[in-house]
C-alpha cells in the first residue's frame, strides 16, 4: 500500500460527501455597501476641498480621497472576486466590464479632485448594488 493510498484510508477522504458553496463564506459578509460607503466619502471630501482656500486642508482632504478610492477599489474587487460566479455573469453579462468601470473610476477619482468622477463612481457602486439585490431574491 502507497502512503497516499494510507493517508486516504486515515484520513477517510474516499466517501468524503463533496461540498458546495456559492462564494469563500457564508453570503452573508459580502455587502456592496461598504464600497458604496468609501465613494461617498471620496464624494465629499472632493467637495470639501473645492470649497476650501486652506492649503493644509486641502492636502489632507487629497490623502483622505486617495485613502477612501483606494477602500473602494478593494471592496469592490472582493464582491467581484469572491461574491459574484459565474452564473451571474451568465444573468448578468455586463458584471465583468461594469466591474472594470467602477475599479477604474475609482482610480479616475484618486488622480482628480473633479467631483464628477467621485460621482461616476459612486453612479456605478450603485449599478453594481442593484445587480447584487437581484442575485440576493
Amino acid at each position: 500500500m502507497s502512503i497516499v493510498s494510507r493517508l486516504l484510508s486515515v484520513a477517510d477522504l474516499d466517501d468524503a460527501a463533496t461540498a458546495d458553496a456559492h462564494c469563500d463564506l457564508m453570503c452573508g459578509v459580502y455587502n456592496p455597501a461598504q464600497a458604496r460607503i468609501e465613494a461617498e466619502s471620496v464624494l465629499e471630501t472632493m467637495k470639501k476641498y473645492n470649497a476650501s482656500d486652506d492649503d493644509y486642508f486641502k492636502t489632507r482632504c487629497i490623502i483622505i480621497k486617495e485613502q477612501r478610492a483606494q477602500l473602494a477599489k478593494e471592496h469592490l474587487w472582493v464582491l467581484w472576486t469572491d461574491y459574484f460566479k459565474p452564473p451571474h455573469v451568465e444573468q448578468f453579462p455586463q458584471l465583468h466590464d461594469l466591474f472594470w468601470r467602477a475599479t477604474k473610476a475609482a482610480g479616475d477619482a484618486k488622480k482628480s479632485n473633479d467631483e464628477a468622477d467621485a460621482q461616476k463612481l459612486l453612479d456605478l457602486v450603485d449599478e453594481i448594488a442593484e445587480i447584487f439585490a437581484e442575485t440576493k431574491k
